[in-house]
């Protein structure tokens, strides 16, 4: 039995896959201030036009430049691993299988788009990035990125998650970024918000606004804004996740997953992991699919599909996505990479297609799925990720109650050693189940109302 599967350095994919290319019903367009469909050339001030390109293009596959191959080097192909010892707790037939992403030098899967991202704004003449981050995964790998390429690095924290966490903003410091809590008081938006909301545990489109507003007053233009999540490049990049999960199964005579999971908060790990995935099901395979959320921040479960601002100050396009509202202040569980408003157009467009089921689960299960995992595999989970793991051992007891042999993969998108007063605050008693009130979802459509209507196009064969 293999308990870890690994591949050697030449059989790193060298292209990434772009779902774009092979979507049955093709995303609506983000649309600008007008109403009016987005060029590429808009974006321009946020972002290099090299990624740009990435972003709106429809190719299938696009190549790995060799250096950035040669930084994911250190790190990738990552392991995957058979949860053998999971298995045998649950006493279920079905077969456990992770891409461990924890091994990177962040602890997550961020830096697979962060080294990208950096490299391509430094050949753009670059000379900074900002971004926001809310659990700190994100920003702790755009300044490892940066540091490697040579760029400086601004990060606006989520300040719920720069309070719980300071170990976060310790380790972006080590790779030489500039950490601050979000809201501010260096940015007009930050200031607004501080302003209305002086207690505001801050939010992910809080922080996005900030960054943004940073990068495109520099008067140098040397600043651009960089995205951990959301955007199709993002998506593009993290593509590696499964293509290596693929060949790993394929090495060692493997079926095709019967199910594949992966927590989705902006839908930058899931989507790593799902979308090669995702071209066999289009192409006939028979996988379910489950993006997994929290029941705090229901964004695919409960919110509508609709036109949206990516940020809180509406700076960004408007989106096609579900959304909870641009001005939606999640409450402040622990899975902060999960407390986003949106989702990720693609990964919004295969649940309105029906190719992906997305599930939500409480806070309180996720950690005592995480409290199972640590007690039966013997690793830490972020709280992000244990979100994944409830839903493995939801559908690993279903296959038992089903007597099903089920393959069952999901991402174990980063590791927990620096998320333990969430740990804490579960054993402690602190914690409790939380999910999202209807008023609260009252407010998301008074928020959405005036928004061009986004049409829920698709094939109806899923």
């Amino acid at each position: 039995m293999d308990r870890k599967i690994l591949l050697h350095e030449k059989d790193i994919p060298k292209k990434w896959y772009n779902l774009a290319a092979d979507l049955p019903t093709p995303m609506l367009p983000p649309l600008g201030p007008d109403g009016n469909p987005v060029k590429p050339e808009m974006l321009t001030p946020v972002f290099p036009m090299n990624l740009i390109e990435q972003e709106v293009s429809a190719q299938r596959w696009i190549d790995i430049p060799e250096e950035i191959l040669d930084i994911l080097y250190r790190w990738r192909p990552g392991p995957l691993r058979r949860a053998v010892y999971l298995e045998r707790y649950l006493d279920t037939p079905a077969r456990i299988y992770y891409k461990d992403e924890s091994t990177s030098p962040p602890g997550s899967h961020k830096p697979n788009t962060a080294v990208p991202q950096a490299w391509y704004n430094k050949q753009f003449g670059i000379e900074r990035l900002t971004t926001e981050t809310g659990a700190g995964q994100w920003g702790s790998a755009l300044a490892f990125a940066c540091k490697i390429v040579g760029l400086e690095c601004k990060v606006f924290m989520v300040r719920i998650s720069f309070d719980q966490k300071p170990f976060r903003k310790l380790m972006m410091q080590t790779w030489g970024a500039n950490c601050v809590a979000s809201p501010s008081t260096e940015t007009n938006a930050g200031r607004a918000i501080l302003e209305k909301m002086p207690d505001t545990p801050g939010s992910l489109g809080i922080a996005i606004s900030e960054a943004i507003e940073q990068a495109v007053t520099d008067p140098t233009g040397k600043t651009r804004y960089s995205l951990g999540s959301v955007l199709n490049h993002v998506m593009l990049h993290q593509t590696i996740i499964g293509q290596e999960a693929k060949a790993q199964l394929k090495s060692i005579g493997e079926k095709m997953p019967d199910v594949v999971i992966g927590c989705a908060g902006g839908g930058s790990n899931f989507a790593g992991l799902a979308f090669p995935f995702t071209a066999d099901k289009i192409n006939g395979a028979n996988i379910e699919i489950i993006p997994v959320e929290p029941t705090a921040c229901p964004t695919l479960t409960r919110a509508p599909f609709a036109y949206d601002f990516g940020d809180t100050a509406c700076t960004t396009p408007l989106l096609p996505m579900y959304s909870l509202g641009h001005d939606f202040v999640p409450p402040p569980i622990h899975a902060g990479g999960l407390r986003y408003h949106g989702m990720a157009p693609l990964v919004s467009q295969c649940v309105v297609e029906g190719l992906h089921t997305p599930r939500a689960i409480d806070q309180i299960e996720c950690y005592e799925a995480a409290l199972t995992w640590a007690q039966t595999e013997g690793f830490i989970c972020a709280p992000e990720t244990s979100h994944a793991v409830a839903a493995a051992i939801q559908e690993a007891k279903k296959a038992k109650e089903e007597g099903k042999e089920k393959v069952i993969l999901f991402n174990y998108s980063g590791h927990g050693l620096m998320d333990l007063t969430g740990y804490d605050a579960y054993m402690s008693g602190k914690l409790s189940r939380y999910s999202l009130p209807n008023e609260m979802l009252e407010k998301t459509e008074e928020c959405l109302k005036s928004f061009p209507q986004a049409q829920a196009r698709k094939t109806g064969k899923w």
